[in-house]
């Protein structure tokens, strides 16, 4: 990668703390790999053989500096910005007091109580460390979220393919269960997630991992993963969920992933259609909630958005049978580095940005009985919400 790109991510970087004008600068840190946000937010290879502390340190305006070990001088040369170096601990500590020196409040990858562990990346003794200068150190959430989760127009229409394609495999999927069951061919949970794998290999797509598919009681279980020795059989009169994600192959390519729900028979129970609708009303709350908001001009946070989807779902009785976060951020990695629909297992209080996607997947699961879970894809542009990859799912199919 030419070191342009580099001054020009740099360059941008000090755009958008011009803009915010609340804090002096933004302070990389990393040891060996514990922020692999650093290397991604700077476009530095996390390959490279790292084994001491270095800072980088980007000022609202100004020069750039680099604090680097001299056992390891050339680790940020992709970067602009003068360097000093260190040897002992002591000078390490006078080098990052010389940096800063002047400066008042800063950006790192830290989390107030680690509120959201996703971004803090940075150990309490080195916060200690820039606290005891007399820095005052703030958290880097939002400029975490405009480097790695603003998506450009490629990446966008990356994702409707990655989307659109992913719909068309569900139906492709659930009519092979049909056709399985139909000629009274053994199919197998293992069975049914390798045909949905071949089908995404065979679209020139790529996974982070293998999908799910659960069978009844499996589907109660929302990180299910069938093995090819002992997986359920698909039989008639049950209950499949199927969650895949997948992206194409071509750099900056990022993910869809979608969650659906069918039943091998003629007629879906009345549990079952019940606790889909339960469900669906949830998801829709959350969906019609952004949509309104950025309608008014307001972008929620994430903690905000799963609040309205887990209080319908709790209104109808099952709030307790909820137990994962509404959505998360989706990017080149199908967990992005955005922000998360989330207010269960953190309280997210960043801010859904222009250009980033997300998806809203709440679910409901009866342990020893089933589960339903139904997911999307929302995009967020400056004013509207769009989801591609419709039809949406509005009841539990039958697929006999």
């Amino acid at each position: 990668m030419s070191t342009t790109i580099h001054h020009a991510r740099v360059g941008a970087i000090q755009d958008v703390l011009r803009d915010l004008g609340t804090i002096d600068g933004w302070l990389f840190y990393d040891f060996r790999g514990c922020d692999p946000l650093a290397y991604r937010v700077l476009l530095l290879d996390a390959r490279q053989h790292v084994t001491r502390r270095w800072y980088y340190w980007i000022p609202t305006t100004g020069e750039p500096v680099k604090l680097l070990h001299r056992i390891e001088p050339h680790v940020l040369d992709d970067l602009p910005g003068q360097a000093h170096y260190y040897v002992s601990w002591e000078q390490q500590r006078t080098g990052i007091a010389s940096l800063l020196h002047g400066q008042r409040r800063i950006a790192m990858q830290y989390s107030p109580c680690n509120a959201v562990p996703y971004l803090s990346r940075v150990d309490a003794g080195t916060i200690e460390l820039i606290r005891s200068f007399g820095l005052e150190v703030v958290t880097s959430a939002d400029l975490v979220q405009r480097f790695e989760a603003v998506w450009t127009d490629e990446q966008l229409e990356s994702h409707r393919f990655a989307v659109t394609t992913l719909r068309r495999i569900v139906d492709e999927a659930f009519a092979h269960v049909a056709s399985c069951l139909a000629n009274h061919r053994p199919l197998t949970e293992y069975d049914l997630q390798q045909y949905i794998l071949s089908r995404i290999h065979d679209t020139g797509m790529t996974t982070s991992s293998s999908p799910i598919a659960a069978v009844d009681t499996h589907s109660a279980d929302p990180h299910y993963s069938p093995v090819e020795s002992g997986s359920s059989r698909i039989n008639r009169d049950s209950l499949i969920l199927i969650d895949l994600w997948a992206k194409k192959t071509a750099p900056g390519a990022v993910y869809g992933d979608i969650t659906w729900t069918g039943y091998t028979g003629k007629h879906v129970p009345e549990k079952h259609r019940l606790i889909f609708e339960h469900v669906r009303r949830g998801r829709d709350a959350a969906l019609s909630f952004v949509q309104t908001q950025l309608a008014a001009g307001r972008f929620p946070c994430g903690w905000e958005v799963d609040d309205v989807c887990r209080n319908t779902i709790r209104d109808a009785g099952y709030g307790d049978f909820f137990i994962h976060r509404t959505g998360h951020s989706i990017g080149e990695e199908v967990h992005g580095n955005g922000a998360n629909i989330d207010n269960l297992e953190t309280h997210d209080d960043r801010r859904l940005l222009p250009r980033t996607c997300f998806s809203i997947e709440p679910g409901i699961y009866l342990s020893g009985e089933f589960g339903i879970r139904s997911e999307l894809d929302v995009y967020i542009s400056d004013r509207e919400a769009v989801v591609h990859g419709l039809p949406l799912q509005t009841e539990v199919v039958p697929l006999l």
